[in-house]
This record gives C-alpha cells, sequence and structure tokens, in this order.
C-alpha cells in the first residue's frame, strides 16, 4: 500500500490527448493561476476506483501523493483523505484536519478544493460556534486558502445555515481574482435554491459593488424575470 502503486495504477489509465486538454482547461501557462501542473490524463471517475482501493492509506504515503506534481495523483490523495475524514472519529478527523490545513499550498487547483474542502473544514465547522478558522483562511494571502473558505460554507449551506457565506461573499467584493468571484457566486446560489428571499436580500444591498461574474452565478438559478432585473444593474453601472 504505497503511493507509487498508486501513482502507477493512475499511469495505467493515462491518455495523452485527455492530459493535454487538463493542460488548458486548469490552466498551467506562464502567469496563470495552474502554471506548472502536469496531468496523467486519466478521468476523474477512474482517478476515484484508484482511490476506493485504497482506503487505509497511511498519511505518511498520503502526503507522497499530495506532493506529486501530477494533478490526478493530488486529486487521488484527497479523495482518499476526504473518505477517511467521514469513517474517522473525533480525534481521527482532528489530525485529517490539521494535515489537511498544513498542505493548502498542495490543493493548489480549483478542482482540488471543491472536491475537498466542505468534506473536510466545512463538516469540522459545521456544529462548532467557533469558525474563526474559516476567517484566517480567508485573510490567507493564498488563494488556495480563500477558496477553501468560501467552498467549505457548502456544508453549512446545506444545513440553512448562510450566515457565513454572506459574510465572506461580503469580504470578498474587491477580490481581484476570477476564481474567488465564480466561488462566491456558486455559493450565493446554493443559498439561493433554499431560500431566494436570503439571496435577493443580499443582492439587494451589494449587486452594484458585486463582479460581473460572481453576480452573474449566484441568479443563475433565477426565474427569467428576476435574472434580468438583476443583470439590469450591470448594464447600468457598466460592469
Amino acid at each position: 500500500m504505497s503511493a507509487i502503486e498508486i501513482k502507477n495504477k493512475l499511469i495505467a489509465f493515462g491518455n495523452a490527448e485527455k492530459a493535454h486538454h487538463s493542460s488548458y482547461f486548469f490552466k498551467t501557462a506562464k502567469g496563470q493561476y495552474g502554471y506548472g501542473d502536469k496531468f496523467i490524463g486519466c478521468t476523474v471517475p477512474e482517478t476515484r476506483s484508484v482511490a476506493r482501493k485504497y482506503p487505509d492509506l497511511p498519511i505518511s504515503e498520503n502526503k507522497k501523493l499530495l506532493d506529486d506534481e501530477m494533478h490526478e495523483c493530488r486529486l487521488c490523495a484527497l479523495v482518499i483523505l476526504t473518505d477517511q475524514f467521514k469513517k474517522a472519529d473525533e480525534i481521527g478527523k482532528f489530525e485529517i484536519l490539521n494535515y489537511y490545513l498544513a498542505n493548502t499550498n498542495r490543493i493548489n487547483n480549483w478542482d482540488l478544493v471543491d472536491l475537498s474542502s466542505y468534506k473536510i473544514v466545512g463538516e469540522w465547522l459545521k456544529n462548532r460556534d467557533d469558525r474563526s478558522l474559516l476567517y484566517l483562511l480567508a485573510d490567507s494571502e493564498l488563494l488556495w486558502d480563500q477558496r477553501i473558505a468560501i467552498v467549505s460554507t457548502l456544508t453549512f449551506i446545506r444545513n440553512n445555515d448562510f450566515k457565513d457565506i454572506l459574510n465572506l461573499s461580503e469580504m470578498f467584493l474587491t477580490h481581484k481574482h476570477d476564481l474567488i468571484h465564480k466561488a462566491c457566486g456558486w455559493m450565493l446560489r446554493e443559498v439561493g435554491k433554499r431560500d431566494e428571499a436570503v439571496l435577493t436580500f443580499f443582492l439587494d444591498e451589494y449587486n452594484t459593488q458585486m463582479p460581473r461574474t460572481m453576480l452573474r452565478y449566484s441568479i443563475e438559478k433565477f426565474p427569467e424575470d428576476l435574472r434580468k432585473h438583476y443583470l439590469n444593474y450591470i448594464k447600468t453601472n457598466g460592469k
């Protein structure tokens, strides 16, 4: 049960054409957010099929996967980790959380954040009054920490707890990066699916300040007439 064994199984699924497409899709060119990332060219279902065979992978071997230059190795490490977190007792969950937080520089693309953050950070904080961790991540200079903070709130949102995503969305209104705008818009859309009034109240207060992408993502599931109502603010304000 080793990282190299897992990597070899992933390589067996490799496809050069898929690897090339992933390099483009995940913005790996110089100056882009995924600069330097490399791909084997296997699919997410294939990666998950490998991960399922290693439910008891030790953290020491998980770390080798998470440190690997290949994107799919890091993804596989995180799939294994989220499954282990779900099954762990409180002490085990705490150890996994700390390991996860210590390695956020390796959770370094949006898909890696999105498949893991709410299942670990979100689940850990779900029933806790102290959510200062969320705001420490949001205040980090690392883009991936910031996105982890945002997407972790999906767990709260699914339990009709909207306070933190509203706070974070307000905090990030002036953020410069599109990945943060998309994440906030996505989470706000999830709020609106559960309580449209909460979202419209937020939009009525902040729509003129919201980046175009954040607003568009947040209203995606609105009825057409309501979407047009908010899109008019974009035209009016030239965003």
